[in-house]
């Protein structure tokens, strides 16, 4: 079976800050992505041969990128998967790209959720008795509170997870959050659902981010420092697992699928040894640490050692957030995935500011959207070049 190892390269990247901006429309914050990965790339928008657009509720159809990028009747495809709508976007394009059927194409995954109204992703499940008066943050405290039972851990685990992301998120221009936090603060802030405090959930933000795709073989004919698609996994849970008695709370399972798909494409057997970075979706605390275990980064229940012995810190045997993750920036729910791949293509080119790695040359973008029980997750692996 062909992989799509090696066969996609990222030539350019647009990020935009992500904040509360309200100075901005979905327009602004579309060109703004785009065109610093058209000037990255170094070329024409007209060059573009097709685009994919990544948002849950900041726009019905690709119309939306068209317009805002003035796009001359190219083919513009929206796509939309929960959290994870971001990865998405770049998946599919990837294998249009790797397909042959377009050589050059433009992915940009954006949300504006100030202006909406919503307080995070809107409940895309209806049934007329399950899901009821249910919010994100209640579903991932269920998952620390049992998580907390099984494996004899305490809020205080939680808490270093914020201090690490909003230490890194210090170092990020562009992320919402760029203040570090001590301990006792994420420990005294106001509850949202215990055992979550204010500092263990991500802001509600506005934001965008963009990439520019090619061929592998004609990566070179734009610049040489070119980033290359290794990788995907992808699994779409069937949506039962908080229905049922066995469902654990303690184990994102859509993770490790995904996760067992992508290490196979790319051949890595240990990736605590052989990644050196990974972006995670932190939109809660305890999120990050089932995703250690569900990457195969800690062994199950053995987070907490990992956690206090510094493994995941910018100076740690594996980083974790090096940009400061959902924590930081906030969850423009289109923009994540993309926004966290930006991360890893500026780190391996040397170019992620304060917080820059010593020479990385492969990373792991995890996107996952919906709560305990009812995930997508997708994977996406990134390395240098040759």
């Amino acid at each position: 079976m062909k992989t799509i190892k090696d066969r996609v390269a990222i030539i350019g990247m647009g990020c935009t800050r992500f904040g509360e901006l309200f100075d901005k429309g979905i327009d602004d914050l579309i060109v703004e992505a785009s065109y610093e990965a058209f000037e990255d790339a170094q070329i024409d928008p007209k060059e573009i041969q097709a685009a994919w657009l990544g948002t849950c509720i900041s726009g019905k159809t690709g119309t939306v990128l068209s317009q805002a990028l003035k796009l001359d009747y190219i083919p513009v495809t929206r796509v939309e998967n929960a959290c994870a709508t971001g990865a998405d976007a770049f998946r599919n394009a990837c294998y249009a790209v790797a397909a042959g059927v377009y050589d050059l194409v433009l992915v940009v995954g954006m949300e504006k959720l100030k202006d909406s109204g919503l307080s995070g992703l809107p409940n895309f499940r209806k049934h007329p008795v399950f899901y009821e008066g249910e919010t994100p943050p209640g579903h991932y405290a269920f998952a620390a509170k049992r998580y907390f039972e099984e494996h004899g851990i305490g809020k205080e685990t939680l808490a270093k997870i914020a201090v690490k992301n909003h230490y890194n998120g210090s170092l990020t221009s562009r992320a919402h959050f760029r203040k570090p936090v001590t301990l006792e603060q994420v420990m005294n802030a106001p509850i949202i659902s215990w055992p979550l405090g204010l500092l263990d959930c991500c802001p509600v933000t506005d934001g965008a981010a963009a990439a520019i795709l090619t061929r592998a073989e004609l990566a070179k004919n734009f610049r040489d420092d070119y980033i290359l698609v290794k990788g995907f996994g992808a699994a779409i849970g069937p949506g039962c697992g908080t229905n049922t008695d066995e469902y654990d709370f303690c184990h994102w399972e859509e993770t490790e699928r995904a996760a067992r798909v992508a290490y196979k494409e790319v051949g890595i057997g240990n990736p605590r040894k052989e990644l050196d970075l990974a972006i995670v979706h932190d939109c809660f605390t305890i999120s990050e640490i089932m995703v250690y275990e569900g990457l195969g980064f800690s062994k199950k229940g053995q987070s907490k050692e990992d956690i206090d012995g510094g493994v995941f810190d910018l100076g740690g045997e594996l980083p974790v957030n090096t940009d400061g993750g959902l924590l930081s920036f906030g969850h423009p729910i289109g923009a994540s995935g993309i926004r966290m791949m930006y991360e890893i293509y500026k780190q391996i080119q040397g170019k992620a500011e304060k917080r820059q790695l010593k020479n990385p040359t492969l990373g792991l973008a995890h996107s996952q959207g919906g709560v305990p029980g009812w995930f997508q997750c997708v994977i996406t692996i990134l390395g240098s070049r040759d």
